[in-house]
Order: structure tokens, then sequence, then C-alpha cells
């Protein structure tokens, strides 16, 4: 707008929208986030279904409150000569002997009060079936994954560790784990669970690894690539997440595995936090005060951007000096390759331990002259 009439002056009125431009970005970022999630969640679901229609064994999604089945494969329908109409709705066990009935609902309550229990045998007609039992818990719901094997099928995905080594790798205190070719859960051991907080293995087994384990999409990408590549990884820094929302920085160790056939990797997750926690007190804040330099970018000057991270890094190095050497300058002084003056300015620029140097120069004070004088007379 012009100020007054016929003057040449002119005010200029402007409004920032970079915040509402990145507020937009992050809005459109979190809806494509969403659509990947969507459409990930559909092919889960469909390779689900194909899998439990295809599946020999009969399975049984039983509720784990009312003992309702949910839902039947064409297996189960097969193996009790039933609808699915009428076999969905029905509560569990049922058309089975009085003792069957009986074992089979005993099994339900151990499942339900320790997470697992032992397979029994039952007869369904005139077969002999293998009971398996699975809890599966979804938000507040729960639910009972019942499989029926005939005798002598076995089970699938069961165990093919020696008994020995399975103790071995159950006692660990280091978290191990064994996936199959793309990456999801085959066995975990107790450490491991405890790392990513489940009470038991059955809920880890058959899920993504990538779940737990690093930056979703990224590190376990890069491990498994690697696995594929050079069959072998050592010392490969992460984090891992629990399902309660604690977060650990680990190390893992992993070999690509090939038995029977069958593709694999096997990793040793170790968790190094505490490891990390001993490092010098910068060393733990540099790199968070480095991205928060860089969020700069843009709006300051690259001239105060470089000054600023020199001093950053000055001033890192200076701690984890003293750290080292337990506060003693002259000692810091020369693991920096320095001159003590130097190292008191640079202390002072930098607001570092100030209060101990004055006290220590105050110390160093000569004594009064008339007390110098009694003492020669002494």
């Amino acid at each position: 707008m012009r100020l007054g009439q016929g003057e040449h002056h002119v005010v200029a009125i402007g409004r920032d929208l970079r915040a509402v431009s990145a507020l937009q970005q992050r809005l459109v970022e979190a809806q494509q986030s969403l659509e990947r999630d969507y459409w990930r969640m559909r092919h889960i679901e469909t390779r689900y279904r194909l899998l439990f229609q295809v599946s020999t064994e009969a399975v049984l999604l039983v509720d784990a409150t009312t003992l309702k089945v949910v839902e039947a494969n064409p297996a189960a329908l097969v193996l009790f000569d039933q609808p699915a109409k009428r076999l969905v709705g029905r509560t569990f066990p049922f058309d089975l002997a009085r003792t069957d009935e009986a074992l089979v609902s005993d099994q339900l309550v151990t499942v339900r009060a320790h997470g697992r229990a032992d397979e029994v045998s039952i007869r369904v007609g005139e077969r002999t079936v293998k009971v398996a039992v699975s809890l599966v818990r979804h938000d507040s719901t729960s639910l009972f994954l019942v499989r029926l094997v005939q005798a002598g099928e076995g089970l699938a995905n069961a165990p093919t560790s020696p008994p020995v080594a399975g103790d071995v790798l159950q006692a660990m205190p280091d978290g191990f784990v064994e996936t199959d070719d793309e990456g999801r859960i085959v066995m975990a051991n107790r450490a491991f669970l405890d790392q990513i907080q489940l009470p038991t293995d059955d809920q880890a087994r058959n899920q993504p690894l990538g779940r737990w384990l690093g930056r979703p999409g990224a590190d376990l990408g890069l491990l498994l690539a690697t696995l594929r590549e050079h069959g072998v990884a050592r010392l490969f820094e992460t984090s891992l997440r629990g399902e309660l929302g604690s977060t650990s920085d680990v190390e893992v160790s992993a070999a690509a595995l090939s038995t029977g056939g069958r593709q694999g990797f096997a990793l040793s997750v170790r968790d190094v936090g505490r490891r990390l926690a001993l490092g010098p007190r910068g060393a733990r804040d540099l790199t968070r005060a480095v991205e928060q330099l860089t969020a700069l970018v843009g709006r300051v000057s690259l001239k105060n951007l470089v000054r600023d991270t020199t001093d950053l890094v000055e001033r890192h190095f200076i701690e984890a000096a003293l750290e080292t050497t337990a506060d003693n300058r002259t000692s810091a002084a020369e693991v920096l390759g320095v001159s003590r003056q130097s190292l008191y300015v640079k202390l002072r620029r930098y607001n570092l331990g100030i209060a101990s140097v004055v006290a220590s120069k105050t110390s160093r004070k000569p004594k009064d002259p008339a007390a110098k004088k009694k003492s020669r007379k002494r």
C-alpha cells in the first residue's frame, strides 16, 4: 500500500508460510505412509487367506473368551465332515469322546494361562490326530489357533534343532533368532523375547523381524542383503524396539543357513546399551547437536554454520579429554597437544570448569612477605 497521496513510499506486508508449507508436506507424507501401510496389510491378508485355504492341516480359529469357532479352513471342514455354516459358531471342542474333550479343554486352559501347552492326541471319527494350540492376541481380543494334524504327518514349522542345541540357545544371555529367507521369525530364544517384550515365542513366530529390529524398511533389508551376498555379517549396529515401547541399542552378528533345502538366517542380538552409556558425555551429545545445527540450513549463513560446528566439535573434544583424564588439565593439555595456557583460554571461552581453574590458581598464590620473613628468622 502507498503511504499518503502522491507519496513514492510503499509498505509491503507479507506472511511467512514456511510453517504452513511444512505442515502440508508432513500431511502428504503421513497420507502416503497410511496408503503404503494399507496396501501392505492387504497383501498380508491375501497371503494369509491363501495359506489358510490351501493348507493340508485342519486349522480352526477359536475365540479365547467364548470358545466359539470364528473361522475354519477347508481341511477342517473335511476332517469334521461338516459345511462351514454349521462349523463356524459352534463351541469348541465338539464331536469328541468325553475323555478327549477333557484333554482338549485342559490344553486350552493351559495355553490361556501360560501361552503354550504340549500337544495331545485325540480321536476324530476314525482318525487319530494331534492337537496343537497357540494363543494369538490382537488389540484387546485373544484367539486360539488350533491345528489338528493326522498322526504320522508331523506338525509343520516344528523346531528342527537337536534338543541339546535348543537347550543351549534357550540358556544364552544374548538374544538368538532364526528366520526364513524373507526375514520371518522361525525360532527365538528366551533372551530375545525379553528384549522385544513378548511373553511367548508363539507371538513372535512367523512375524517379520523388521517389526522389532532396526529402522522400518532400512536396517534389516541392508543386513539381509549382506547375508545373501557374503553369507555372514559381524557387529552390525542397530536398534531394537519392544512391544511396550522400549528401545535399546544392539549389535547383531548373523550367518546365512541352508539346511534340508531350506534357506534362512541365524542372528545373535547383543544389547550394547550399557557399553555405549560408558562413553564420554560429549560423545553422546555430539550427534544430537550436529543434527540440531543441520536443521538450521537455509535459515543461517554457511559461514555461521561452519563456525558454530567448529566450536561444537572443539568443545566436544575438550570435554572428552577432561573426562578421560579425570579433570586433570595438565594431562588434558598433553592429550590434546596444546599448551596449558591455550587450554585455559579455551576453557574460559566455552565456560568449562572455570570455578575449579580459579580455585587452583588462588591456592597457588605466594604467601604474605611478613610471614616469609618470620619463617626465615625462625
